[in-house]
């Protein structure tokens, strides 16, 4: 597969890692507006996890300041676009109008309107769209699935996902909700998109929490209700800038078992047994980011859709998320 990346920031420049793990996607393009990255030199692209930027030889590939020029160069396969979120919908449906296969970063759209004419263009333009929502390919979250899914350690009766960081304000458009979403858009998309994957649709839904883009917070308590008495809950945001570290955890209580994970305490995913006995859960050797582009080049190459991650999730993902943030403004109102 010959890929073209749009956006050589932070999320560019993790899947630009990941690319060169992935057997048979041939990097053929690249595109920014800032022209210092075309030069090669991501060593200085740095975000909330991870390592920082490498420095590229893009001295044989196409490289464009335009990403529209990027989308006429007939090298190019599939386009692979981390760009900011207000872009999202104009890149994914220039881009497949083009003929091109799409992968598009994590959130699909700012409101779950956005999300129809993309789904819409998907299905008229007959090739494989993708939206990088990696929770699902990341070992510590994929393991946890799959166990709850087999069935094996009974029904889930309660269930907690947290993700927390600094607001992220290096870019002027993150502190613009109309343009980043805001934190439950921007950053909590993964553990809503997860619950989702894992659980399906809530019955209802209750929240409350804070949206102070002047001091940076941006945060939710939101509680999510399905048959049996299960509650989920997802919690967190955006802190203070600056001063608050990246962190991400959970706990899910089920029948036979809890389960229990945080990257801010260093606890591996570990399963506590009903009979009292604990082991850690069985993980994957595998980097989130290359396992989700490699299945995206598996879907193209194979002809097969993407349903281990399919657009009309992430869809519903982001109109989720927009009644979490109608439900926030109700202050606990259930509904």
């Amino acid at each position: 597969m010959k890929i073209g990346i749009v956006g050589l920031g932070f999320m560019g420049s993790t899947h630009l890692k990941a690319f060169k793990q992935v057997p048979g996607v041939e990097l053929v393009a690249v595109s920014d507006p800032n022209t210092k990255l075309l030069d090669g030199d991501l060593s200085g692209i740095q975000g909330n996890l991870g390592g920082p930027g490498e420095k590229y030889d893009f001295s044989q590939i196409g490289t464009y300041a335009d990403w529209r020029d990027l989308l006429r160069d007939e090298n190019v396969e599939a386009v692979d676009f981390c760009t900011p979120t207000f872009a999202h919908v104009d890149n994914v449906v220039e881009a497949l109008r083009a003929g091109k296969h799409v992968l598009v970063e994590k959130p699909m759209a700012i409101r779950g309107a956005d999300t129809e004419l993309i789904l819409e263009e998907a299905a008229k333009s007959g090739k494989t769209l993708m939206v990088a929502q990696v929770l699902r390919f990341i070992p510590e979250y994929k393991a946890l699935r799959e166990v709850i899914q087999s069935g094996s350690v009974g029904k889930p009766r309660m269930a907690t996902f947290r993700r927390r960081c600094a607001a992220p304000f290096w870019s002027q458009w993150m502190n613009d909700p109309t343009k980043s979403g805001g934190a439950i858009i921007d950053l909590l998309i993964h553990d809503i998109d997860f619950v989702l994957h894992t659980f399906g649709e809530p019955e209802s839904v209750s929240a409350v929490g804070v949206e102070d883009y002047v001091r940076g917070a941006d945060t939710i308590t939101a509680n999510l209700y399905y048959p049996d008495n299960l509650t989920v809950v997802i919690q967190g945001g955006w802190y203070h800038p600056k001063a608050f570290p990246f962190s991400m955890d959970y706990n899910v209580v089920c029948d036979e078992a809890t389960f229990e994970f945080s990257s801010a305490t260093g606890t591996v995913p570990t399963r506590y047994n009903v009979d009292g006995s604990s082991a850690p859960l069985e993980l994957e050797a595998v980097d989130g980011y290359q396992s989700e582009i490699t299945y995206f080049s598996e879907c193209i190459k194979s002809g097969k859709s993407p349903d281990f991650c399919p657009p009309t999730e992430s869809a519903a993902g982001i109109k989720l998320a927009d009644k979490l943030k109608e439900a926030r403004a109700k202050n606990g109102e259930r509904f």
